[in-house]
């Protein structure tokens, strides 16, 4: 896995990664900032997310929307933002790529005198009706905020949603989310990755050209995580919403994004629920028919991970034979781990949809993307080799050891969703959790 790059770091801390690809006349423009919902504090929640929004709304130099100008352009742009990071994205003509640069390194370095408090409460609102519409008002929306707030304590960076509190965004002040920007949203806190149709020696001087001169802020701590110890047995819980069919949630800690037994659980998740072969697929779905549909996903993050299990009853089933169906098969596989034909058909899919991230130069995913996530998770943005090797040379017993440690029946947490004013559909012993 050769994906050649140069790397160089501006006087202000700014990382400035570079691919060249001469194959299509465009170069993709990535920015990551080291900043997402977990660098945010209980009271002071939604403020990544609601960054990611008021940058697309003009800086001192260019006091309008970001899109208009770079799409007259013939670019492509978005942005997002996670628990642990926040990025935007160009992808732009060769000969747009000052402009594409111009604009990131005004809202870098210039956003906040273009902040007005108009502009602050208009995007406010645009993200509280996203959190209506995205998590209040859809089915099963608010099941990953009870997930989170159980798995982890009130003081933990990952007890919230990336979204953020409703009540917390209606408090914010723009002071507040002055000092954050101020923190977080500087070069010695971001790294730039420039691929395609570029000469490495220009990009490095045109990156110095635009983004040189933005002072380079203080590098934030590491952030403080506090002891968290998976739950000492089974807990169910029972959230009442405006669903038709009750549906099963089960979550567990697991190793954090890169560390041991991260991408063995990635693949264990692919052996159970991916493909109508899968095995909680074929038993749950095809041979028993007590489920509609299931899914199981290994959540990597920089800080601590949970392995997550959903299934939906179908109708006339119940949870507990939903649940009954999902611990007979994970039982199974945690005696015997899988077999080396599910192993190479998962190791062959892992391979995969890694190469296939890797088709583009820019966009979510790509190999601009890809650059600037090991090169802020990992400071190695030429990690692609060691990545792929981790689930190259996973083992039937790796699988099975990492299953065994992380995914035991007494850790955790069994989260039933039932139609509102039926609670006697959730699994017995069920408490209620209320979330908002």
């Amino acid at each position: 896995m050769n994906i050649p790059f140069t790397k160089h770091t501006l006087g202000n801390g700014l990382d400035v990664l570079v691919h060249e690809d001469h194959s299509l006349p465009i170069v993709a423009v990535n920015v990551w900032y080291h900043v997402g919902s977990k660098n945010e504090v209980p009271g002071r929640t939604g403020f990544a997310h609601l960054f990611e929004h008021l940058m697309f709304e003009g800086s001192q130099h260019y006091d309008r929307g970001y899109f208009h100008p770079l799409q007259e352009a013939g670019a492509a742009l978005n942005g997002s933002t996670n628990a642990d990071r926040t990025n935007y994205w160009e992808v732009v003509p060769t000969n747009a790529l000052d402009l594409a640069l111009w604009m990131e390194s005004d809202r870098m370095g210039y956003l906040l005198p273009a902040l007005t408090d108009a502009k602050f409460s208009n995007q406010r609102e645009v993200v509280l009706n996203e959190r209506r519409q995205n998590y209040e008002n859809r089915p099963y929306g608010l099941a990953g905020m009870a997930i989170v707030g159980a798995l982890y304590p009130s003081d933990h960076p990952y007890n919230w949603l990336t979204i953020g509190g409703a009540e917390d965004i209606k408090a914010a002040h723009i002071d507040d989310v002055r000092a954050f920007f101020q923190r977080y949203y500087h070069p010695a806190n971001a790294s730039l990755a420039l691929a395609g149709d570029i000469d490495p020696e220009m990009a490095v001087l045109l990156a110095d050209e635009y983004f040189s001169e933005i002072k380079a802020g203080e590098k934030p701590a590491r952030v403080a995580v506090p002891e968290t110890s998976p739950p000492s047995e089974d807990r169910k819980l029972v959230l009442e919403d405006r669903v038709e069919l009750p549906r099963l949630y089960m979550a567990w800690h697991s190793p954090a994004l890169f560390a041991k037994g991260d991408a063995e659980l990635d693949l264990v998740a692919e052996v159970l629920s991916s493909g109508k072969t899968s095995r909680l697929y074929r038993a749950l779905v095809y041979e028993q028919r007590i489920a509609t549909e299931v899914a199981a996903s290994q959540n990597s993050r920089e800080l601590g991970s949970f392995f997550q299990i959903v299934a939906t009853a179908a109708p006339g089933r119940t949870l507990a034979e939903v649940e009954r169906a999902i611990s007979k098969e994970l039982a199974a596989f945690l005696a015997k781990g899988p077999t080396g034909t599910e192993l190479e058909r998962c190791l062959a899919q892992a391979e995969a949809h890694f190469l296939f991230r890797l088709q583009t130069v820019g966009g979510f995913g790509g190999k601009s993307d890809q650059l600037n996530a090991y090169n802020t998770f990992l400071g190695d943005p030429g990690y692609f080799t060691q990545d792929l090797d981790r689930y190259r040379t996973a083992t039937t017993e790796r699988l099975r050891d990492a299953a065994t440690e992380h995914l035991k029946p007494s850790n955790r947490i069994v989260l039933s969703v039932v139609p509102r004013g039926r609670v006697a559909l959730a699994l017995t012993g069920s408490q209620p959790v209320s979330v908002s």
